[in-house]
């Protein structure tokens, strides 16, 4: 068995919007694109809590999708032009989109 037949996640990890209400607005959008994918097994997404101090946080929501494996992830990349199209029209404050094997859970 090699990595590549591992289970296998595409993480968002959006920074601070410039417009957090805009961003909110589109943001179910964006999950229904990402509920679409082929091969999706799984979609958590999460907001990150504000910091006690008021100072911002390091990054304001997070998407993770996971799949059975790379090849499946792959696919799922293949059809997701209107998900990243969307993404990244509303993630004004940025984001980073990594493929990361799963290598432990419980």
């Amino acid at each position: 068995m090699t990595a590549q037949d591992t289970a296998t996640k595409i993480s968002f990890i959006y920074s601070n919007p410039t417009d957090p209400d805009a961003f909110e607005a589109a943001y179910p959008d964006q999950l229904a694109l990402a509920r679409k994918l082929p091969g999706l097994v799984r979609l958590q997404a999460s907001k990150v809590w504000p910091k006690e101090d008021g100072s911002p946080t390091p990054a304001y929501r997070l998407l993770d999708l996971y799949f059975t494996d790379y090849a499946a992830a792959s696919a799922a990349v293949a059809e997701a032009g209107d998900l990243v199209g969307a993404t990244f029209e509303h993630a004004t404050g940025g984001v980073l989109i990594a493929f990361a094997e799963i290598v432990e859970e419980s």
